[in-house]
């Protein structure tokens, strides 16, 4: 029978950089709805609300306990053992019952999942609970009845970039870096993945060993690959089998439990760019949108009257291959959803409870995997032996096959695949054939030595001095520890002999990188090599520099580790001093400083801190473009900058951080997008990981190469800002106005008109003629104008196709024509605006904001990939930055006031000078009128020298009405 996957969501405490930035609460729970709040919204606006099987409150209410456990205070706090009680029991008993499960779970990086998942200290997750207790039910069966034979083994793999690795098999990880494991179909057994380790375990505490063993080599593959640990998959596969006799008849009862830790969502720029050309061509991206389009799918076959009917794109991606049976097959799926209760954190909190809604619709049926061990072993001879004969037929399909070449790799992709089924068959019936301890006894050896050598580690770790490392994910923090011996330690990368005592591959590690001196125990300083990169504490070093406990190191680009110096550290504690814990993003954020960024965070507003939070997200990833830039010589730097909201088309916003791609060896650039500017790095990572494992197709075309700024696409040159004020009382504006580049800084000059006119476009002899002394006599009315933009100058020689563009509140885009051959092109353009009738919106627009005129062109001769004297590194050395980035709001903002205000007072002074024309002109009137000896003088003339609908407005101080009864048209000159 279908059964709904199961959905709960968990709501975390403030972290420590939440608090820093005052963030505010913007998750509700009652019950199982969860509601969020857009911070953004205006006071008084629903939340939007979302309902799951379980929403969990862990933010508040609770108190921590002498053994560190976190206790509820109230019952609408959920503990860990809750948590495990509604879903993690459910595991556990379908494992029993011989169901497939799968706990899904999924959330931004830093949301909670692992601690929901595996915990700390007294705090156990889920995982570990469930394996606690599965091995003290298999105890106590034990000791009731030997009638019953039980078999646990674990599986753990990574998929990054659609590559697999095997977390279990180090050896294995090494060897099969370039490419990966491959993943295979099994006509019974469906997608599994070749070679995987499946390791016998007999206790808690060995699955518990393993899984630290297959995260740490998880961090040093990540760190040797330059990966980004936050965009990997991480499955954790527990096989548990119970044999027994049933109506005398040998019966296997197997549950497979998937533990899946999905990558987490990147926050969208607010910008609203969603990536460029090279979007879809990093692997990385395409689990990430396969995962969701399947869930969308899954999600619309549950309520589609003919759900056969509902293509579901499995074989997208890797993952959504392995996760077939998870997501719509034989199991019994949980998921839970990470929540971070920030303000800060709104949109990516939204992205997570939408895709958790999404995959509550999901349905699955799963089946008891039972039956007679015999009849298994005799259906995989049989399934064996029609592979072999498939093989020895050689019965290749040669679809679409164009040619012999085509046609040879077909079939020897065919043999390829029947040979691995062929294997995995044969494996499992190895396995089935050989007894449980035989099995364990293989593996027991190995785990022995491993736990002795973790054991010793352990020991020296509190003696002796040693680097630990640190990474953007906590959970692979203090995984990697390089000890320190007494002498100099060498440290470099593995490419020459003899082998440094520490190896480290990755960017800008040279072949002797650093040395490390160790006098006693109880001194130690880093020397770098020579043009060797080596920040101590955030800063670069190029002499001796010494070495304090808890101080931080980066060798090359992104091997960032701690030192921890025992002797130093007793010294500390003697002295009674505050031993801090150092995190990764304290250490960023010293990077950051030394770099030049302002990173304190005292008396700054949250838009200041949110910059500081993208910053030292986005400069580690720059550093690494920039390193690999270097190594490939692709003649590319790339550059944080700091875009004001002016410059991103808005009239308000905050200042969002970008990264410069520019290029060396010409004057182009490129802005991107923080997410944009991933996508192309990680296209980068995987070029730069063909050229390091020798691959000679590592290179790309240029319309495929991250490293290329595509000289056809048209980027903005500046951009001016028209203030519209005078509009609203049909008054003229002609100025020439300078276009400002993001910088803020003067990118040429705009000449610019906006004039009132008739219907047919003719513009009044008299400009006095029309205008209004009350902006709201135009409401009702009709109203037309025009924008006319006649010429630029001083436009920088490389740009060609030179045009603008502009949106006048709410209207459709108008585009000028496109000039080349000229930095002062003539546009001549004029776009005729009509309002009828205007409105009190329209008044308010044209009065208070003001028009965005975007110079757009094409970068001529910009290609990129121009191969010019001096390697990447020596012209990345000449070039310096073009400008200190930290003050451009500020400078953009003084100067946008300052025009601001010439233009109202220019639109004042037009308004005064045409009052005082026209109280010259009743002044004349009035004396003309006593040269003649009249007192009275008629209203119709006093209408024709006003000539607006205001009348008396700009006379009232100087003609008052004395009989407002009497018939006659005339008034009285007081």
């Amino acid at each position: 029978m279908a059964e709904n996957v199961r959905v709960a969501v968990r709501v975390r405490p403030f972290n420590g950089r939440e608090k820093q930035r005052d963030a505010k609460l913007i998750i509700d729970m009652n019950g199982k709805t969860t509601a969020i709040r857009d911070p953004q919204a205006p006071a008084g606006t629903e939340p939007k609300k979302f309902a799951f099987d379980y929403s969990y409150w862990s933010h508040d209410c609770f108190t921590e306990r002498d053994d560190g456990y976190f206790e509820g205070d109230s019952p609408q706090y959920a503990d860990q053992q809750q948590v495990f009680d509604d879903l993690g029991r459910g595991v556990l008993a379908n494992a029993w019952d011989g169901y497939n499960c799968s706990l899904f779970a999924y959330g931004q990086t830093g949301s909670g999942k692992s601690y929901s998942m595996v915990g700390y200290g007294t705090n156990k997750g889920i995982v570990p609970i469930t394996c606690e207790e599965l091995f003290k039910a298999i105890e106590e069966k034990q000791s009731q009845s030997n009638d019953i034979e039980f078999e646990v083994s674990l599986s753990m793999l990574e998929i990054y970039n659609e590559k697999v690795r095997d977390l279990l098999n180090f050896q294995g990880l090494k060897n099969n870096a370039k490419a990966g494991l491959k993943v295979r179909e099994h006509p019974k057994l469906g997608f599994y993945v070749d070679q995987l380790l499946n390791v016998p375990v007999n206790s808690y505490k060995e699955i518990d060993t393993r899984i630290q063993e297959g995260t740490r080599n998880r961090t040093v593959a990540s760190t040797n690959m330059n990966a980004t640990s936050s965009r990997a998959h991480t499955v954790v596969a527990i096989t548990f089998k119970q044999k027994f006799q049933k109506d005398g008849t040998s019966t296997t009862k197997q549950s497979t439990i998937n533990l899946v830790d999905l990558a987490g969502s990147e926050r969208a720029d607010s910008t609203g760019a969603t990536g460029d050309r090279l979007k879809e061509g990093s692997a990385i991206n395409q689990s990430l949108s396969s995962l969701g389009n399947v869930i969308k799918a899954l999600a619309d076959a549950s309520s589609a009257k003919n759900p056969a009917a509902v293509k579901v794109p499995y074989r997208d991606s890797v993952l959504t291959k392995l996760l077939k049976n998870a997501l719509g097959g034989n199991s019994k799926t949980i998921m839970i959803a990470a929540l971070s209760p920030a303000d800060i954190n709104y949109d990516e909190t939204l992205s997570t409870l939408r895709f958790a809604d999404r995959a509550k619709a999901i349905k699955t049926t799963a089946v008891v995997n039972e039956s007679p061990t015999e009849r298994l072993i005799r259906e995989l001879r049989e399934e064996n032996q029609r592979l072999l004969s498939e093989l020895k037929g050689g019965k290749v399909i040669y679809k679409d096959a164009s040619n012999e070449e085509e046609k040879e790799r077909l079939r020897r992709e065919f043999e390829e695949q029947r040979q691995a089924e062929i294997e995995q068959t044969r494996q499992q019936m190895a396995d089935m054939e050989k007894t449980w301890q035989q099995r364990l006894q293989e593996t027991q050896k190995a785990f022995a030595e491993t736990e002795h050598q973790e054991a010793g580690t352990s020991v020296n770790r509190l003696t002796k001095p040693h680097l630990a490392n640190l990474n953007e994910d906590p959970m692979l923090t203090n995984m990697v520890h390089h000890m320190l011996k007494q002498g100099t330690v060498m440290i470099g990368n593995n490419k020459v002999q003899p082998a440094p005592e520490i190896v480290l591959k990755g960017l800008s590690v040279q072949n002797q990188h650093a040395e490390i001196s160790n006098t006693g125990d109880t001194k130690l300083a880093v020397v770098p090599k020579q043009n060797a990169r080596v920040l101590v504490n955030g800063a670069e070093i190029t002499t001796e520099t010494e070495l304090r406990h808890n101080d931080r190191v980066l060798f090359g680009n992104n091997h960032l580790y701690l030192v921890h110096h025992p002797t130093d550290l007793a010294a500390l504690k003697k002295r009674g001093a505050k031993v801090e814990q150092i995190t990764y993003d304290e250490a960023q954020a010293e990077i950051a400083k030394n770099s030049g960024f302002d990173m304190d965070t005292t008396g700054k507003s949250k838009e200041d801190l949110l910059i500081q939070e993208d910053l030292m997200s986005i400069l580690p990833m720059v550093s690494e473009a920039n390193a690999m830039s270097e190594e490939l010589n692709k003649k590319m730097k790339f550059e944080v900058v700091l875009i004001s909201p002016q410059a991103l088309e808005m009239v308000k916003g905050r200042t969002e951080v970008f990264v410069r791609m520019r290029g060396l060896t010409d004057d182009s650039e490129w802005l991107l997008p923080r997410n944009r500017f991933l996508d192309r790095k990680f296209v980068m990572q995987e070029m730069y990981q063909k050229y390091v494992d020798g691959d000679s197709d590592w290179d790309l075309e240029a319309a495929r190469d991250p490293f290329f700024g595509d000289p056809n696409e048209i980027v903005e040159i500046g951009y001016v800002f028209v203030y519209t004020q005078c509009l609203s009382y049909l008054l003229d504006m002609s100025e020439s106005l300078t276009v400002a580049n993001y910088m803020g800084r003067d990118a040429g000059q705009l000449h610019v008109s906006l004039v009132p006119c008739s219907e047919d476009g003719t513009v009044p002899d008299n400009p006095d003629d029309i205008f209004v002394e009350d902006p709201s006599e135009l409401v009702g009315q009709r109203m037309d104008f025009q924008i006319k933009i006649q010429n630029a100058r001083g436009i920088q020689k490389h740009f060609q196709d030179i045009h603008c563009q502009f949106t006048f509140f709410m209207d459709k885009p108008h585009t000028t024509k496109m000039v080349s051959g000229t930095s002062s092109p003539e546009f001549n353009y004029t776009q005729q605006i009509t309002y009828k009738p205007v409105t009190q919106q329209i008044v308010n627009n044209i009065s208070n904001e003001k028009l965005r005129i975007g110079v757009f062109g094409r970068q001529k001769g910009s290609t990129g990939r121009l191969k010019a004297s001096g390697t990447t590194r020596s012209l990345m050395k000449s070039a310096q930055p073009k400008a200190t980035l930290s003050h451009v709001p500020e400078l953009m903002a003084s100067a946008d006031e300052v025009y601001q205000l010439k233009c109202e007072v220019n639109a004042y002074k037009r308004r005064q000078a045409r009052q005082a024309r026209q109280l010259a002109q009743i002044r004349k009137l009035v004396a003309e009128s006593k040269d003649a000896g009249r007192e009275e003088v008629t209203v119709e003339a006093l209408e024709k020298i006003l000539s607006t609908k205001s009348q008396f407005k700009a006379a009232v101080r100087a003609i008052q009405i004395t009989r407002p009864n009497s018939p006659s048209k005339a008034c009285i000159m007081m």
